[in-house]
């Protein structure tokens, strides 16, 4: 068997094993009291190149979860992101750190930022969409957000290291990182729970994020306000 072959029949074999892997955290099921996610609750989602991320107002998020205030006690929003613990906590990014997320990952971390400007002003260059919920699918998506933090036996966040802009910090996260489950693929899961109709198996990447909400605004099937 050919180096190609051989490599070729690893992948695909990989692939299937990993078809069986975890992909928690898992989406909150919306139900129909999420629908339409018109409404008055604003959330934010960021794309920063090839990672996205989910913006909330941090007094909603707080009461959920045991240690962010002291964490963030003055700020307005936090910035949530999640991923691979190895990648996404690398000073430098190699081809092995990739490989290693991709099918070997060590565990996760979700990324908070706290800050106090509005989304689009603080991230000013990155592409920042407002999409309006309805109450319901806001909670949801607090909840989603909550479930994907993992917690010590008294109940807090674990912090791990500073992160890597503004005034933020990596914490322990939930669930296992692979080709399948990536971090964009946790933002898709976060719109799900806030009540949009995103097929979380196939947003693999900042891309189909950014897309699929374009395709939103422009045909507004779902009833959603994004701008």
């Amino acid at each position: 068997m050919t180096a190609l072959l051989k490599w070729l029949y690893l992948t695909l074999l990989l692939t299937y094993l990993l078809a069986g892997c975890s992909s928690l955290p898992e989406a909150i099921e919306p139900g129909n009291s999420a629908q339409p996610c018109s409404g008055s609750d604003e959330i934010y989602v960021l794309n920063h190149g090839w990672h996205t991320g989910i913006a909330v107002k941090a007094d909603d998020l707080n009461p959920l979860i045991n240690g962010l205030s002291a964490r963030f006690p003055q700020n307005a929003y936090y910035e949530i992101g999640w991923g691979d613990a190895g990648f996404y906590q690398a000073n430098t990014i190699t081809a092995g750190l990739t490989f290693r997320a991709m099918f070997w990952s060590p565990g996760t971390v979700l990324h908070v930022v706290g800050f106090d400007e509005a989304p689009a002003r603080y991230f000013s260059n990155s592409d920042v969409r407002t999409v309006k919920v309805s109450q319901d699918g806001y909670r949801n998506l607090l909840k989603f957000i909550h479930s994907s933090f993992m917690m010590d036996d008294a109940g807090n966040i674990m912090p791990q290291q500073p992160g890597i802009y503004g005034d933020s910090q990596f914490y322990s996260g939930v669930g296992t990182y692979y080709i399948f489950n990536t971090c964009n693929t946790w933002t898709a899961k976060a719109l799900y729970s806030a009540g949009l109709d995103v097929d979380t198996r196939f947003k693999l990447t900042a891309s189909s994020i950014m897309g699929f909400l374009g395709q939103q605004h422009e045909a507004e099937t779902n009833n959603c306000e994004i701008y």
